[in-house]
């Protein structure tokens, strides 16, 4: 189950103290973009509404002329003429003088470049402010049509509309040209839009143009004709209304598109602009607080890891150090970093463990030498209760005149208690501890005819150095609590090999042996100090193994085949180690131990 440090608690305020900030932002960002866009919108239907209405008025003006024209007197006059023969008379000419006048007036009237012409189809001649002529009637009735008409044509290399609108007097002659008196022709060019475009972009506009569709458009002078061609390409795909506030991406860009209908001409003014560069202001400021909330965050999670690494792991390292202390673990130390107040802390605490460890190691040790020396002192004690049985032994085999077992007895003895008395050393090899057991054996088994024992020694096994007197107790104990109280015959089974890196000596009877429980008791016993005599030779043995040979060694109980007990001693060996503890060569028949059966003949056992 996820647990909350100090650490988490500490960034856990910071990121909660961020995210109100954070909604608030972005919440109020999208209200203050959403409005911008709403007043960009109007703002640039408005500036384009108004431009449209420029446009459209000089159109509308232009478009006046000929209503103007049709009701002069001279034009009047001039759709009355009536000529026997192609040649204008002085009259005529004069009329044609005064109505090119006053054509050239009407078009210096309006600032955009136009242009007037009136057909007289009585005449078939055309008059304009450049002059007079003749001109074809029936082209000329194919190109009337109602409305503005738009044309294109080549010229610098570039496409150039030309708008025409053609008025007929009578009105009612518009469907059949060929009765009018009079037609009065109005043109201009799209240069005239273009220098408008121009001015509006000049303004600070992005790329104002004209579009209609199937006809073309009419771009500014500094237009990306380009981009503007697949903006129109997106544009005809989604189709345009009266007024569009549209959004299109070109590539990687997205652009603002406003588009205005003129009901006029029915051409759209259609301008657009980089989104990035509306919102571009936007974008600034959202990375701008972004930062400051990364920046933010990243101090609070330098601030906790600081406050985490500098105050909370020192303090769980110092109560993890005092509850391993408080276990025993007199071994703990804290690693010392920095030069803050921690770091005296910790070096105090060190310098109060390495005291309390001395101490108690110096106690230990002379515990330890207590218990050698009270070792050292039972080893060379007789055990009265031992030594009786064996002079009654004596006695009785005399009394028999059993001349054999006496010596037997007398050699036996004589050579368990000079190995017992005379033991300075701290380490024997293996070999001298089981022969030793030998003796032991062999005096118990004088005593108690029923008891047998088969002891496996291997060649590497004799080698090996032990401490003196280890193995002893343990068969002691066999005999005296397993065999000797049952009526059953006896057999102990001393077995040692090696497995791996470890060497154990294990010794097995058919004894009354012990519980499971009891077997657990015992071993517990073992590691906890001794305060009682009983139970002190078993729990000396375990100790001095290791002493001797580490943590790993020691004494192990369990229940043995034959029925009774076993007690294994453990310890762990290696090519270094075996050096270090002096390993002797051992001669060819060092494995072969023999014994002697109740009736005096040799048993011998590998």
């Amino acid at each position: 189950m996820f647990k909350f440090n100090f650490y988490t608690k500490i960034v856990s305020i910071v990121i909660v103290l961020l995210i109100p900030m954070l909604i608030l932002y972005v919440y109020s960002n999208q209200t203050t973009t959403g409005v911008l866009r709403e007043e960009l919108n109007q703002s640039n239907y408005n500036q384009l509404t108004f431009f449209q209405n420029q446009v459209n008025t000089n159109i509308e003006m232009i478009s006046s002329w000929p209503h103007l024209l049709i009701h002069d007197p001279d034009v009047a006059s001039f759709q009355a003429i009536f000529l026997k023969d192609k040649v204008l008379n002085l009259d005529g000419i004069n009329l044609v003088k005064r109505i090119q006048t006053k054509l050239g007036l009407q078009e210096s009237s309006s600032n955009w470049r136009t242009g007037l012409s009136i057909y007289s189809p009585s005449l078939e001649r055309v008059v304009s402010e450049n002059g007079a002529g003749l001109y074809d009637q029936k082209r000329l009735n194919q190109l009337i049509k109602d409305g503005w008409q738009v044309s294109k044509k080549r010229s610098y290399g570039k496409d150039q509309f030309i708008f025409s609108l053609y008025t007929l007097s009578p009105f009612s002659s518009l469907g059949n040209p060929e009765t009018a008196n009079t037609i009065i022709k109005v043109e201009f060019d799209s240069s005239n839009i273009q220098d408008m475009l121009d001015r509006f972009k000049g303004d600070g506009r992005k790329e104002p143009f004209y579009y209609k569709k199937g006809v073309g458009a009419i771009y500014n002078r500094t237009a990306n004709e380009e981009l503007s061609g697949q903006l129109i390409s997106k544009l005809e795909k989604m189709g345009l209304h009266e007024v569009d506030n549209l959004t299109v991406k070109i590539g990687e860009e997205s652009y603002l598109v406003h588009a205005v209908l003129s009901q006029t001409t029915g051409w759209y003014l259609i301008d657009y602009m980089p989104l990035s560069d509306m919102m571009s202001p936007i974008y600034s400021s959202n990375r701008l607080f972004y930062i400051t909330v990364v920046g933010s965050l990243l101090v609070g999670l330098i601030g906790a890891y600081l406050l985490h690494s500098q105050v909370q792991v020192p303090i769980l390292q110092l109560v993890r150090a005092f509850r391993r202390l408080k276990d025993g673990d007199y071994a703990v130390r804290l690693s010392l970093r920095g030069s803050h107040e921690f770091a005296f802390l910790s070096s105090q605490f060190n310098l109060m463990v390495e005291q309390i460890q001395e101490l108690f190691e110096k106690v230990y040790v002379e515990q330890l030498h207590v218990k050698e020396a009270r070792l050292k002192q039972l080893q060379s004690q007789i055990n009265p209760h031992f030594f009786y049985n064996c002079f009654s032994f004596i006695t009785s085999m005399a009394k028999l005149r059993n001349h054999e077992a006496v010596v037997a007895m007398a050699h036996n003895l004589s050579r368990y208690y000079r190995y017992t008395t005379r033991q300075e050393r701290d380490l024997v090899p293996l070999s001298e501890e089981i022969q030793f057991v030998q003796y032991y054996l062999n005096i118990q088994q004088m005593r108690m005819p029923r008891l047998t024992f088969l002891i496996h020694d291997s060649s590497q096994a004799s080698s090996l150095l032990i401490p003196p007197l280890v193995v002893q107790p343990l068969v002691e104990n066999a005999v005296l609590h397993g065999i000797e109280p049952q009526a059953e015959d006896g057999v102990i089974h001393i077995l040692t090999e090696r497995v791996g890196s470890y060497m154990y000596l294990i010794v097995d009877d058919n004894g009354l042996g012990l519980s499971r429980e009891a077997i657990t008791a015992l071993t517990s016993t073992l590691d906890k100090p001794v305060e009682e005599e009983h139970g002190y030779g078993l729990w000396n043995v375990h100790q001095r193994m290791r002493l001797h040979f580490g943590e790993d060694a020691g004494l192990e109980f369990s229940l043995s085949p034959l029925g009774g007990l076993r007690a294994v001693l453990k310890w762990s060996i290696s090519t270094e180690g075996e050096h270090a503890n002096g390993l002797i060569e051992p001669s060819p028949d060092s494995n072969i131990v023999k014994t002697e059966g109740p009736d005096g003949s040799d048993i011998t056992s590998r």
